[in-house]
């Protein structure tokens, strides 16, 4: 075990990963589909990744509805309508659908990029503060690797706290339940927190804002020591003004939701619409206004259902943000980014190239190949 690590919590390093060149086993890792994820074409597939449970019973209740006019029209008297009403409902309820849906979309869109945002800092921080102390003492080593785990905690820091039942304390590093919302106490990345580190969240102190404060000290110590000019000490100041301003929209999307004036009316047009339709549609149809009713019904409704799955990206529906898989994925990167930095650190080679510090590029007469090294040639 090196000095580092050994100096260290027990490493955050994962195993490493056998990936295929075509890439399909990062795309599985990822969660972007599985091996049996296409196996059914799209059109055939009613529940896994389907809307059809949350819109069954009003798509019936329509269709009961429908039922009892078409008796009532045969048996009792005629409740036929014009069937011109149909089409100045319809436009209002096309309107209402697509600026719900646009809305929620933008939610999900929005929400997606800011991730990407927080990722993109916490790459570029790894990336300078790993280039800018890989010939530092040792005990300076210590500190940036301990830093590097502070910016991989504050992406699981993030996506528990956009998942999370607000006003429940939440305990850092600790895993949230899926059904409630609330911490627990599994470990998810404790490892990656600083020793001794105590939540906020119960009097108000967000843990991504908490963890922040010490990559700012970090970057004000390293200028103070020179590892960091000026000019460069304020661009890593912009990327973590960067990430903290990425979870502040991300948390406005979490806590704004859409008005529910807008919601409550849209579910009273729907019906409507739902309740008129078969009026219109009895005297000409009589008996087949029954699926013709339902189907307009579950094609409006299941509308109204994926909007509403989406205004609130961070969760864990299967159209949600895939934000484990993400989260797992930029820490495996970042571990490989740590190991390559220690090892050229220990060995005194350049990163990734094998190349020692100082060597000298002509004809390669300074580059030790690892893979000799493996291999016993050397």
């Amino acid at each position: 075990m090196d000095a580092i690590t050994s100096a260290l919590p027990p490493s955050l390093l994962l195993e490493p990963r056998d990936i295929n060149l075509d890439g399909t086993d990062l795309l599985v890792h990822h969660g972007l589909f599985t091996d049996n994820e296409y196996s059914w074409p799209l059109a055939l597939r009613f529940i896994k990744g389907a809307i059809h449970g949350a819109i069954i019973l009003p798509v019936l209740l329509h269709a009961a509805f429908t039922a009892l006019i078409v008796a009532l029209d045969h048996n009792v008297k005629d409740l036929g309508l014009p069937a011109s009403i149909i089409p100045s409902l319809s436009i209002v309820v096309g309107l209402m659908l697509v600026f719900r849906n646009q809305t929620s979309y933008n939610r999900f869109w929005d929400g997606r990029n800011y991730l990407t945002v927080i990722i993109t800092s916490v790459r570029n921080l790894t990336r300078s503060f790993l280039a800018n102390s890989h010939r530092s003492p040792l005990a300076d080593r210590v500190e940036t690797e301990r830093i590097i785990r502070i910016l991989i905690a504050i992406l699981y820091a993030t996506k528990n706290h956009l998942r999370a039942g607000w006003g429940a304390e939440i305990i850092p590093g600790t895993a949230i339940n899926p059904s409630t919302g609330n911490a627990t106490l599994t470990p998810e990345y404790s490892d990656l927190l600083p020793r001794g580190l105590y939540g906020c969240d119960d009097r108000g102190l967000g843990l991504v804002l908490q963890l922040t404060f010490f990559i700012e000290q970090y970057i004000k110590k390293g200028t103070d020591s020179g590892y960091f000019h000026a000019p460069q000490a304020s661009q890593m100041q912009v990327q973590l003004n960067n990430m903290v301003d990425a979870y502040g929209k991300m948390e406005t999307i979490r806590l704004t939701p859409i008005p529910v004036a807008h919601l409550i009316h849209q579910k009273q047009v729907l019906a409507l619409f739902g309740g008129v339709l078969p009026f219109a549609m009895v005297d000409k149809m009589n008996y087949w206004a029954i699926p013709v009713v339902m189907l307009v019904m579950f094609t409006l409704y299941g509308i109204d259902a994926i909007a509403s799955q989406l205004e609130d990206p961070f969760g864990y529906d299967k159209a949600d943000i895939k934000m484990d898989y993400i989260v797992e994925d930029i820490r495996s990167e970042i571990s490989v980014l740590l190991e390559e930095w220690k090892k050229a650190g220990e060995q005194g080679y350049d990163m990734f190239v094998g190349m020692r510090h100082g060597a000298g590029g002509g004809g390669g007469g300074g580059r030790t190949d690892r893979t000799d090294h493996a291999n016993g040639r050397l």
